[in-house]
């Protein structure tokens, strides 16, 4: 069933703690917060002026299916910040917002969050290529000879963080060691670890389901009470991650993907990367809007109506 397009929540009765270019985020009581997912879709770090069908809606749904239905038993003993994907009724929210609310926000514990982005590259792809063709490194680690392009790294996925930078800036590649003294030596191999162990399960997941997950960033956060560190955020979606279709995979080339790549393709090959004020076509809204949905689907097992549905029971 088709909705309308949410380029914008803008809830007028709770505090607003923070705007990202995708997530809007509000205080939902002293130590919980609501985070709603946008339709709005960025790409080279701009916002564009329209938004894709669904695209909060199935980005909440993939992160609920992987917090509560597959890490679990697959990372025994993950802790994540996802309460729920229902508003509570104690919130002061009217019914159009709880209606607009329905499918595409979180309440979720509040953390103190670690200020980096805990990426893990399972394929040499993206800015690591680019970096490696020059430098022979990814993120200043070495890497052996002769890769190709899109090619698994031989030695197994490799964590390789960036800091987290504050809307309207571009994060910034840094070295493990870096990020370990920005998190601090306490906690700077859990989270490495932890990294790779979901990214792992996650590949194997999806690959069984066609998708290859060529790389994908984390968030984390320490719940201080009990010193544990928790996966926050949104987890394993197209917008944070890279989805390649498994049948089509070859590498020494491009892949064809289930995430914003065709959207960045069309942007360059109109000579509009990073430009701003710039409107999605709406061949290319609904093409982008088609692979969400496609990767959802493989995922989930599920169409977005019947995930939906189960909201409601």
């Amino acid at each position: 069933m088709a909705t309308s397009i949410v380029t914008s929540v803008d809830l007028k009765s709770l505090p607003l703690v923070a705007k990202g270019k995708v997530r809007e985020i509000y205080e939902a009581s002293d130590s919980t917060l609501l985070l709603v997912t946008s339709d709005r879709i960025s790409a080279y770090d701009v916002i564009l002026e329209n938004g894709v069908q669904d695209k909060g809606t199935i980005l909440t749904l993939i992160t609920n299916h992987w917090l509560n239905t597959v890490l679990p038993e697959k990372v025994p003993g993950l802790k994540h910040h996802l309460l729920s994907l229902n508003v509570p009724p104690t919130l002061n929210l009217s019914p159009d917002d709880r209606q607009r609310l329905r499918g595409r926000s979180m309440i979720v514990n509040k953390y103190r969050v670690f200020p980096v982005e805990a990426i893990v590259r399972g394929y040499i792809t993206g800015s690591s290529w680019a970096e490696y063709k020059q430098k022979g490194t990814v993120h200043g680690l070495p890497q052996p000879s002769g890769l190709e392009q899109c090619q698994a790294f031989p030695g197994g996925p490799i964590y390789t963080p960036s800091t987290k930078a504050p809307v309207g800036e571009k994060d910034e590649n840094i070295t493990p060691e870096q990020a370990r003294k920005i998190v601090g030596e306490k906690y700077a191999d859990k989270i490495e670890n932890l990294a790779l162990a979901i990214y792992k399960a996650a590949h194997a997941y999806a690959l069984e389901r066609g998708i290859i997950v060529a790389d994908t960033k984390f968030e984390f956060g320490l719940d201080e009470e009990r010193d544990e560190i928790v996966l926050i955020d949104e987890v394993l979606t197209p917008d944070s991650s890279r989805f390649w279709p498994a049948a089509d995979y070859a590498p020494g080339r491009d892949q064809k993907s289930f995430d914003k790549q065709y959207l960045r393709d069309w942007l360059t090959s109109q000579g509009l990367k990073g430009k701003e004020n710039v409107s999605m076509t709406a061949d290319v809204q609904a093409q982008t809007s088609a692979k969400y949905l496609d990767a959802f689907q493989r995922l989930t097992g599920e169409t977005l109506d019947q995930a939906l549905a189960k909201l409601d029971k």
